[in-house]
């Protein structure tokens, strides 16, 4: 698959060859659908228990008599009726992380690569900027036409000068290589590739 490159400002720079492998396939919702699943329960974190009566730390020993104290009957301190007793029926503790097999996590980042390339994919020279400055990439990402929800992947780091004039744009995310993700990909409007990246992806795949 070829595509053509353009530098940030929107100028044309040449043509790329894109490897069918990774952004040539036919996306599958159900495979998509998987992998986003499975990132995002595993960023959740896990639900914290509450301390029930067996683990709260106080004294087992009867404190009262059990008939002709004028109160109630209880067994010892632990008991939820009294400060510093264990709750009854606390929350239990519960983790949320799920197991995905590592080729349909493969599959499915060069699934949303694809869905990519056919509408919503900008290849680009580099991220080099002459000016370091908020102002001035905003101006290049409209020329380029360049807008709402932009995820910009670079190659092995992200260019310094670039991150820091996108870190104050809304909608617009930089990532390396190594961060490129399903749920990042498929959550932007557009993704922007530089050279590298496309270089540091395919090797990931073919490696």
């Amino acid at each position: 698959m070829k595509i053509k490159v353009q530098n940030i400002e929107g100028g044309a720079a040449g043509d790329i060859e894109l490897s069918d492998a990774v952004f040539g396939i036919e996306p599958r919702a159900d495979i998509l659908h998987r992998v986003v699943t499975w990132q995002l329960e595993n960023r959740r974190a896990p639900a914290r228990p509450t301390r029930e009566r067996s683990d709260v730390a106080r004294t087992g020993k009867k404190f009262g008599r059990q008939k002709g104290g004028g109160a109630a009957r209880h067994g010892d301190r632990k008991a939820p009726v009294f400060i510093g007793g264990g709750k009854a029926h606390g929350a239990r503790k519960r983790t949320f992380e799920q197991s995905l097999n590592k080729k349909i996590r493969a599959l499915g980042l060069k699934m949303a690569l694809s869905s990519k390339a056919r509408e919503g994919l900008v290849v680009v020279e580099s991220l080099a900027l002459k000016e370091a400055k908020t102002k001035a990439l905003k101006g290049h990402l409209a020329k380029a036409g360049l807008t709402g929800k932009v995820l910009v992947i670079d190659g092995e780091q992200v260019d310094a000068g670039f991150k820091i004039a996108a870190r104050n744009l809304p909608g617009v995310n930089v990532l390396p290589a190594i961060g490129a993700n399903v749920y990042d990909i498929l959550n932007h409007d557009t993704l922007v590739l530089t050279k590298a990246a496309v270089e540091k992806l395919e090797a990931r795949f073919n490696g």
